[in-house]
């Protein structure tokens, strides 16, 4: 993708920021992804800022509706700093494809080997809110839920930020699959070299589920642009405690057939919101109130947002 040679013959300013070029003193920000038609962020993120007295922005740049290829990822990055923006969420597929072009990487982000949120300006800086997203919700809503060993299903950049918090909220033993096993195995080789966990790669889904406390989905199956269960349905049990990251559709078909079988369950909302206050915080350097970012949440999801 050719990067044009003013911000208004740039793609990405005729199509996202509709002729409004972002003001001295304002907060501009995007998330880049695919298929985050239906994300919340910008509401959390803009709701926030008003409600802080801030002028704040948040645009979606989503590469399936801009028909834009992965490869454009470099130019779009370069772009939206080029136009002044503050910072950029980073959701499926990027994380990881993130890495390579940023300045320098926050501890967290280094650690796990992902990103989802990118700080701009002299330099770019990835961090890594995801993890301590997930933590908290997990911590909030499923309290006293046993850690013995945990199936892990996916291993991509939301996959390595769950797995961590998984391990620093006390799992004891994660399996973790992937249709890639090469990923797989990177990400447990990963974890017991910088955390000296109990993680491994697995291939027989079913006899992991069969040992298992819990189950996790770190996949995007479940989205609204990919349904489905990210395993057979057979093998959930009542027994199981099961958590989801995909948040829209925030019911997903795993949520609900876990719901239905007994399960206590986690959707992703809570992932959402949490990762949403970090970054917040880096991307406008005040800290925002996260039970006001939960209510826009919340009423948005009950509107049917």
């Amino acid at each position: 993708m050719h990067i044009a040679s003013t911000p208004r013959e740039s793609p990405l300013f005729s199509a996202i920021l509709q002729g409004r070029l972002p003001r001295p003193g304002a907060k501009t920000v995007g998330l880049l992804g695919r298929g985050i038609a239906a994300s919340l962020s910008p509401l959390m993120h803009e709701r926030e800022g008003e409600r802080l007295g801030l002028d704040y922005h948040y645009h979606l740049i989503d590469f399936d509706r801009l028909d834009l290829d992965d490869a454009a990822l470099p130019a779009i990055l370069a772009e939206a700093r080029a136009l002044g923006f503050s910072g950029l969420n980073v959701t499926y597929p990027f994380k990881q494809a993130m890495l390579p072009l940023l300045d320098d990487l926050a501890p967290d982000a280094a650690a796990i080997g992902a990103v989802n949120t990118v700080v701009l300006g002299a330099r770019t800086i990835g961090h890594n809110t995801d993890c301590w997203g997930f933590g908290e919700s997990f911590r909030q809503g499923l309290p006293g839920v046993p850690l013995g060993q945990v199936l892990q299903l996916g291993s991509g950049g939301a996959g390595a930020a769950v797995a961590w918090a998984l391990l620093q909220a006390g799992v004891e033993r994660l399996a973790i699959y992937d249709t890639d096993p090469g990923r797989a195995h990177a990400l447990a080789a990963r974890l017991r070299d910088r955390l000296g966990a109990e993680a491994e790669a697995i291939d027989d889904v079913t006899a992991a589920a069969a040992i298992a406390d819990g189950i996790v989905n770190t996949t995007p199956v479940g989205m609204t642009k990919m349904p489905g269960l990210p395993l057979a349905a057979d093998r959930i049990e009542a027994r199981h405690w099961v958590a989801d990251v995909v948040y829209f559709p925030l019911e997903t078909e795993l949520m609900a057939l876990s719901r239905d079988k007994g399960c206590r369950v986690l959707p992703g909302g809570g992932m959402a919101v949490y990762q949403a206050v970090r970054a917040f915080e880096l991307f406008a350097g005040i800290k925002p109130q996260a039970d006001a970012m939960a209510d826009t949440f919340r009423t948005a999801i009950a509107a049917g947002f």
